[in-house]
């Protein structure tokens, strides 16, 4: 029984493990995201956060306790110029991981690990950075939004008349009467007929 066992092995020997959360760890600061199990993204996440919050600190003692951990001179550079200066305010929390299903080979349960500084899609920090709430600002805003709509209306209100010219002249030509062909032929019709039998009695 493994109670009170918090460290997942991921069965592989201590050796092994090292290099496996080292390279994962690499290829994290290098890419920014990876794409991995749940079960290694969770053992990676407990392993490169301490290494953030040492880069924080960009001394020479922090650089070479990191590099026994990662052992990688590019991805030390990388984690202490970029990351520590993006996440410099946040204190902890660094990376997040998103649940993408499972692998159709084997059915393992996958996640994507990635940095939370460097997503925009989810970061709204850096979308409202820019942005000044104010009272003042929306009552413009509205302001601004009125004057196009009353400039696209009044042309409208001047072409009301036209409109109405045309309306009358179309009931004008409605009210004239139309005389209907046949009517005018079907009286004449039993008069000339009239007219012939008067004429054959005669």
């Amino acid at each position: 029984m493994r109670h009170g066992d918090k460290i997942n092995n991921l069965g592989r020997t201590a050796s092994h493990r090292r290099a496996l959360l080292a390279n994962m760890a690499n290829s994290l600061i290098q890419h920014k995201r990876i794409t991995t199990t749940l079960a290694k993204a969770k053992a990676l996440r407990r392993y490169f956060e301490p290494l953030v919050t040492k880069a924080k600190d960009n001394s020479t003692h922090s650089r070479r306790v990191v590099f026994s951990y990662l052992q990688n001179k590019e991805a030390i550079q990388e984690l202490f110029s970029t990351v520590a200066a993006k996440v410099g305010d946040r204190p902890g929390g660094y990376v997040r991981i998103i649940k993408l299903g499972f692998r159709r080979g084997d059915g393992a349960d996958m996640a994507l690990i990635e940095l939370v500084d460097f997503n925009e899609v989810y970061n709204i920090k850096d979308k409202d950075a820019g942005k000044k709430k104010t009272r003042r600002s929306r009552r413009t805003s509205k302001a601004a939004e009125a004057a196009p709509k009353a400039a696209v209306a009044a042309p409208v209100v001047e072409a009301a008349p036209v409109v109405e010219e045309v309306a009358a002249e179309v009931e004008e030509v409605v009210e004239t009467p139309v005389v209907d062909a046949t009517e005018t032929i079907t009286p004449e019709a039993p008069a000339a007929e009239e007219e012939k039998k008067e004429g054959e009695d005669a």
